[in-house]
């Protein structure tokens, strides 16, 4: 009988229709595929029978967590290879593996189940957050959605953020600007954007471990409340405050956006947050940003956008990001999130996209990850470090391909009258003359 490298490339030829671009090393030792290509490591047998038991992005994802599967060589080559095989075609990739009526197809899952030999369904790795309980985006479901993704220990964010400790979209002034110079870049063109001055309020809604605060506070003068949902967060972010001698300019709270009641504020940041709040509460965030800001006051929205689906009602965030990265994660066309700005009253004033710039960002961050991969299992665990290196590396070539993108939107609590406080000309960013 053949090596189990040589049936598995035969048996995915027979199931997608064409040869694989990448090789295949099994469990047994045996490789097959093209000479040169990245080769996708299957350890065990295990990572087969998850397949079986959960076709497509979920399946998989779980093995190359539990280190069942990965790969060797060019890791984004890989992955580009496989999208470009699976989901670059218009299919999904459970469709690969599901024998329906076709008698090949059937043929084929026969040969697949006897190579992974008919056991139980592994047990998902212990990083997948457990199948939640009622209604999405409540603040307990949403305060349990953050908490898995933030509260894994900020030491291991030190590793893959680095000294900026931002963990949004750098802005790239200049190619070969270094991560932390792209990150300082991207705090003083959002207060630019927003014109802050000397003593002016602003509300950093999901404040992160307080960079953003931190910069408005010591280079503009700016009076500051950070909110987080984030415990870990909250802490690491006081004690910076603390150690920079500026408590008496930030304040940070472990609240949920919807509990703030301590308005006018001159400026609103909400950076990387939107993400999390859901299409159902969208609108109700919208208006409660609206009613915290002064009239002439600004707000700062810079959030990931995803293409426009055909039939929006079929939009689902992947399996993979939902059970390991963001839980209950939404990601909204920009068109959308600009109407119900609009719809809350506000003026767009401005919309920068910065796609390429988080791509650059998510490379630099792998990189990170890569460099203390020893000291980043030692914080958290292999899995959780699986999970972050293929979620960013994944993402940054998604930024790439144009498949998702992310948007600085600039928008005013206009006054009736009319007087935006806006610069005549565009990207001239500041107060008015």
């Amino acid at each position: 009988m053949a090596d189990a490298a040589t049936r598995l490339t035969a048996l995915a030829g027979r199931l997608l229709g064409e040869d694989l671009p990448v090789r295949i090393r099994a469990w047994d030792g045996s490789e097959a595929g093209p000479p040169g290509a990245p080769v996708v490591v299957l350890r065990h047998r295990r990572a087969l029978r998850r397949l079986l038991w959960k076709p497509g992005e979920l399946g998989l994802a779980r093995a190359w967590v539990a280190g069942e599967l990965d790969i060797e060589g060019d890791l984004y080559l890989a992955l580009d290879l496989i999208a470009g095989l699976i989901w670059d075609r218009g299919g999904d990739p459970k469709d690969a593996v599901h024998p329906v009526r076709d008698p090949r197809l059937r043929a084929a899952a026969r040969e697949l189940l006897r190579l992974a030999r008919p056991l139980p369904p592994p047990a998902p790795p212990a990083e997948e957050l457990r199948r939640r309980t009622g209604r999405l985006h409540t603040k307990r479901r949403d305060k349990q959605a953050v908490s898995h993704h933030y509260d894994v220990g900020n030491a291991f964010y030190e590793v893959v953020l680095g000294p900026s400790m931002v963990y949004s979209c750098a802005y790239w002034e200049r190619p070969d600007a270094t991560l932390e110079e792209a990150q300082r870049d991207k705090l003083e063109l959002i207060c630019r954007k927003l014109g802050l001055g000397e003593g002016d309020r602003l509300l950093d809604v999901g404040c992160g471990w307080g960079s953003l605060a931190l910069h408005a506070a010591r280079h503009h003068g700016a009076h500051v409340v950070g909110i987080t949902l984030s415990a870990e967060q909250a802490a690491y972010a006081r004690k910076r405050i603390a150690e920079e001698g500026l408590a008496d300019r930030i304040e940070i709270r472990v609240q949920d956006y919807r509990d703030v009641r301590d308005g006018p504020y001159d400026a609103i940041a909400s950076i990387g947050m939107a993400e999390h709040v859901g299409s159902v509460r969208y609108r109700e965030y919208a208006d409660a940003l609206y009613a915290l800001l002064k009239d002439g006051g600004r707000l700062l929205n810079h959030q990931i956008a995803r293409r426009p689906e055909g039939d929006e009602a079929e939009y689902r965030m992947d399996g993979f990001i939902d059970a390991y990265v963001f839980p209950d994660g939404e990601l909204a066309p920009l068109g959308r999130t600009l109407s119900t700005l609009e719809d809350a009253g506000f003026e767009a004033r401005d919309v920068e996209a910065i796609r390429e710039h988080y791509a650059l960002t998510l490379r630099q961050w792998v990189a990170n990850l890569e460099t203390g991969w020893e000291r980043a299992v030692k914080l958290t665990s292999p899995g959780r470090a699986r999970v972050w290196r293929l979620y960013m590396a994944a993402s940054a070539l998604s930024f790439e391909h144009n498949r998702i993108g992310v948007n600085q939107v600039l928008a005013v609590k206009t006054p009736e009258g009319g007087g935006s406080g806006m610069p005549l000309r565009s990207r001239t960013w500041g107060n008015a003359p």
